[in-house]
């Protein structure tokens, strides 16, 4: 027994230091990755992260929300120069060039293929693709939270009114308004400031230029050309609106957005992006029909394709190989199909991918409420193939000459100031900036 007994405490005993020496469990490795998103938005990047992270052992990803896209693009620059930035940042459309010129990530095909991935890089939507991608059109950030401008109707509205049709140019939309008003609705349209849907995806439908140089893809050299163009008829168009009482200003500083006024019904239209189409879905009243369209042309327009708006997701240099690994299988495993359906079930933006949209379109996803009306936004993405005034705009300082053109629009519309002047000061400061941009990349040459 004494035998026995021996044998079996040496026997424990070689168990006990085979587990002390046999390595601990590897760590994940962890990575951050910065956004711009908040409030629901921003719980489901939350919960895209989660998802990542309980689909495998090897990595950790660490989302921060930064509270909006200014401050994502501030904060990143910031931290990229005190070397403290993360693997991963949500850079927005505005803030495209000054990535690319920053020199301070790794391109999203050299990313991939390090690391062992094969992407189809043809399956991105050229219409989205191009504009992260350089003139030759390599893409070098991934395309996230993709969207576009569209219009909305409250058709319930619309029926008692006597409206027939859903209006597709903009003397339609007039013709709505006027109905609209006879019927007694206050604010048949609401609008606001915002350049994006008022001067660049009017622009880019309408076939017109924003800048010189291909919209500034061509050179650094590119000036601001909007008040030269058919815009100009656009502001004049909402000011007659304005005045008639068909078109009513609404911003946060007034006590009311747009789309908040259209979901409380208090207007009965709105331009907004496809990304609040899921909140409109959820805020109407039950009951409520409505609708969604492309942005209206004028008559006799030869429609073009809109231009993409959100963000796309930059893999940032000067990290460690081990983080590429993680942000190089965060960023496959996001794009995959069923997360693909999910991302745009769960907030309204579109899938960025043929295979995405084409499994979304088989599983009968946009065929019935709420999530019908949203293919409205890749058809007009798709509409026609990308050109020099619909491709996108490549400017730099493109965040200081949307807050020239808003403030601009802000005294045409609050302070009656001329359209015509005000527009041109507005361009001409901005140009000024364009010129100071041009000067701190002096030498640099886009791909």
């Amino acid at each position: 027994m004494k035998h026995s007994a021996l044998r079996a405490a040496l026997a424990g005993l070689f168990a006990a230091t085979t587990l002390a020496a046999a390595p601990a469990f590897a760590e994940k490795t962890k990575f951050e990755f910065w956004h711009g998103l908040s409030g629901d938005l921003g719980e489901r990047v939350q919960e895209a992260c989660k998802k990542f992270n309980d689909s495998q052992a090897d990595f950790e990803i660490l989302c921060t929300s930064q509270g909006g896209y200014d401050t994502t693009l501030q904060n990143t620059i910031a931290a990229y120069r005190a070397k403290k930035q993360p693997a991963i940042a949500q850079i927005y459309d505005a803030g495209t060039l000054d990535m690319m010129l920053s020199k301070a990530f790794v391109p999203a095909k050299k990313l991939m293929a390090d690391n062992g991935y094969k992407i189809d890089w043809d399956n991105y939507f050229p219409g989205i693709a191009n504009y992260y991608a350089t003139a030759g059109g390599e893409l070098l950030s991934f395309p996230f939270n993709s969207s576009t401008a569209v219009i909305y109707y409250n058709m319930s509205a619309f029926e008692k009114a006597g409206v027939t049709a859903k209006p597709e140019t903009w003397e339609d939309v007039a013709e709505a308004a006027k109905k609209l008003k006879a019927a007694g609705y206050e604010c048949p349209m609401a609008f606001s400031f915002d350049p994006w849907p008022l001067m660049e995806q009017f622009s880019a439908i309408h076939d017109q230029p924003i800048a010189t140089e291909a919209n500034g893809y061509k050179g650094l050299n590119a000036e601001l050309t909007v008040n030269k163009t058919k815009f100009i008829d656009e502001l004049k168009f909402f000011k007659k609106m304005q005045d008639e009482k068909l078109f009513v200003v609404k911003t946060k500083q007034l006590g009311m957005d747009t789309v908040p006024a259209f979901t409380s019904q208090t207007c009965q239209i709105t331009m907004s992006s496809i990304a609040d189409h899921g909140t409109v879905g959820k805020t109407l009243p039950e009951g409520v029909k409505w609708d969604v369209g492309m942005l209206p042309v004028f008559k006799g327009t030869e429609r073009k394709k809109s231009l993409v708006g959100g963000a796309s997701l930059w893999v940032l240099a000067g990290r460690p190989e081990a983080e590429y690994k993680g942000a190089a299988a965060f960023l496959n495993f996001i794009a995959q199909p069923d997360m693909v359906q999910w991302w745009s079930t769960v907030t309204g933006y579109i899938p960025v991918t043929k295979t995405g949209f084409e499994a979304m379109k088989k599983n009968g996803f946009y065929d019935k409420a709420p999530y019908k009306g949203r293919e409205i936004a890749i058809e007009s993405l798709t509409l026609t193939q990308p050109s020099e005034n619909t491709r996108g705009i490549r400017l730099g300082n493109f965040t200081q000459i949307r807050k020239e053109i808003s403030t601009a629009l802000e005294a045409i519309y609050m302070q009656n100031a001329d359209i015509q002047s005000t527009i041109d000061q507005a361009v001409e400061r901005s140009n000024q900036g364009l010129r100071r941009f041009e000067k701190t990349y002096a030498g640099e040459k886009l791909n």
